[in-house]
């Protein structure tokens, strides 16, 4: 069982920068790959970035790529994702999920997800 609680949200303007943090409860931190996934008003919920239990895989969407790092400190048992030039179009709720499948864009293959937390990209 793993606990996942999302922080690091708020309001910022175009080209601005935020860091969501996503802190996990339980003792297998390390065995799970991360992803964090958002969603956008009146929108489905969309893949953004996931990296794999060490490190190694990363993936991320074509939109956020080169903008977004996603990375994780598996002794603080925390996935990080680093938002860079942020633009309008990034405004969602942002989730953080936690799989037991290996690194995947896959939303349905993530056992677990926090609640979320909300950014705005003002223009």
């Amino acid at each position: 069982q793993v606990l996942l609680v999302e922080s690091g949200g708020g309001l910022v303007q175009a080209g601005g920068s935020l860091r969501l943090s996503c802190a996990a409860s339980g003792r297998t931190f390390g065995a799970y790959a991360m992803g964090w996934f958002r969603q956008a008003p009146g929108q489905e919920r969309e893949f953004v970035a996931a990296l794999s239990w060490n490190t190694v895989g990363t993936y991320y969407a074509d939109s956020v790529k080169g903008r977004f790092t996603i990375s994780r400190d598996n002794a603080k048992k925390t996935v990080m994702l680093q938002m860079n030039s942020l633009k309008p179009e990034d405004t969602a709720v942002y989730y953080c999920a936690a799989t037991t499948s290996g690194v995947t864009l896959v939303e349905r293959t993530y056992n677990y997800w926090g609640q979320g937390t909300q950014v705005t990209v003002s223009s």
